[in-house]
């Protein structure tokens, strides 16, 4: 009886109730049923004892630099030092957007800070210059999905903390992978922005006024240079690196650029700690959802049957990544990770693919979902950013899905993208 815990969860999101409490409501109906009393008592004891994890506050302490890091000014700056970069181009404020996420995604690592905190600049900016908003958004929660694929990344931190694999080479592992997907999106831009005449943003920048923009944009660029090689050589943990970022973020902001106040830390912590506090709860939900998972003998099950469909790993990825598509469509990628991974890994490990390729596969894929029709999350921002109905946002975006469904494949089927980097610093064999 407690395999219908899934059916159940997905019925809940479909009349709106919150991925948190589906998370616990399902399984904990079918325990109740199924007289298990004393299984109820453990399944919410382990939602305090999912988030009781040293490796899991590396999310909170990103999510606050990320937020010092956009109050103190410095997503103007890394906005600027785009468009001196590319803004004379055809099309030019669109590929200013999917630079800029890549940009940002090297101090956040979140979807949803990206599309908040780029799309109420670069939404207006684009409208006025002619762009239709729905475009707009959808170019914004497009790109927004390279910010957790870039390092630092906080569904990789999850992915690490519940498989045991290595923070620092899913990090590593998600640089290439992340590059591509932004290279993707501006060859799109670039294909409709002929099509379609898109407007030209700015005049072509000098050298000199590129350099100068490069000298702003200095400060905020280096910190994930700080991270990652603070964690390769071995001075701190990821977690450390966490904190890390947090200390260099508010020096920045108070001592070099002298953009933030102390009046603004109430605001700053209050709204990271809202955002930690989603992603808490559903990392601890989720935890405890994968307990009433492997009471169920559903990972046993689910493995047999896909392994009775093709004993082809290459048929088997294909397979996997529509399952993984699907599945990003309607929950959130944190979650989907937590009760996923466990029972998805193994068998592929089992196969010879490698686990930190694995990692990548799914994390990237899951991350896609994140703008993917009708449950993905950073439409939804978008549409509250811009003003624009989701729906419109859905349509103008598939060109861009299409582009990082493609991107998808190319990790899935060629390891050396996701796996050079990590080979090259000793982090996978």
């Amino acid at each position: 009886m407690l395999i219908w815990f899934l059916p159940l969860f997905l019925i809940f999101l479909l009349v709106g109730l919150p991925v948190f409490f589906g998370l616990l409501a399902a399984p904990g109906i079918l325990l109740f049923l199924n007289g298990q009393e004393k299984d109820i008592t453990l399944l919410y004891r382990n939602v305090y004892n999912g988030m009781d994890s040293f490796p899991l506050m590396a999310i909170p302490f990103f999510m606050l630099a990320g937020e010092l890091m956009n109050k103190g000014g410095i997503t103007i700056r890394l906005v600027e030092f785009a468009q001196a970069l590319m803004g004379h181009l055809r099309g030019g404020l669109a590929h200013v957007n999917v630079l800029s996420s890549m940009l940002f995604a090297g101090l956040s690592g979140s979807a949803v800070a990206d599309t908040s905190a780029l799309g109420s600049m670069l939404i207006p900016a684009m409208e006025k210059q002619g762009y239709s908003r729905k475009f707009a958004a959808a170019i914004t929660a497009a790109s927004s999905v390279i910010g957790p694929i870039i390092p630092p990344s906080g569904i990789m931190i999850i992915y690490a903390y519940v498989m045991g694999e290595s923070v620092a080479a899913l990090f590593l592992a998600g640089i290439v992978p992340g590059i591509m997907v932004g290279l993707g999106l501006m060859l799109m831009v670039k294909f409709m922005a002929d099509k379609y005449d898109f407007p030209v943003a700015s005049r072509k920048y000098t050298w000199p006024e590129r350099g100068q923009a490069s000298l702003k944009a200095f400060f905020p660029l280096m910190t994930p240079v700080i991270i990652l090689g603070g964690i390769l050589v071995g001075v701190f943990t990821p977690t450390e690196a966490a904190a890390v970022a947090v200390a260099y973020a508010l020096i920045i902001g108070f001592f070099v650029l002298r953009t933030l106040t102390l009046k603004d830390i109430p605001d700053i912590l209050t709204r990271a700690g809202l955002t930690s506090s989603v992603v808490m709860l559903l990392v601890g939900a989720a935890m405890a959802f994968k307990t009433v998972v492997s009471l169920s003998h559903a990972p046993e099950q689910l493995a047999q049957f896909i392994l009775s469909l093709s004993e082809n790993p290459l048929i088997l990825l294909f397979l996997i990544n529509i399952l993984l598509f699907v599945v990003g469509m309607f929950l959130d990628a944190g979650p989907a990770i937590i009760i996923l991974g466990p029972i998805l890994g193994p068998i592929f490990i089992s196969l010879g693919v490698d686990p930190i390729h694995f990692a990548i596969i799914m994390s990237v894929n899951l991350t896609v979902g994140l703008a993917t029709p009708p449950m993905g999350l950073v439409l939804f921002v978008a549409s509250a950013v811009s003003g624009e109905r989701v729906e419109a946002i859905a349509r103008a975006i598939l060109p861009f899905l299409a582009v990082e469904v493609v991107v998808i494949f190319l990790i899935t089927y060629i390891p050396a993208i996701s796996m050079t980097i990590p080979r090259l610093t000793g982090f996978a064999n």
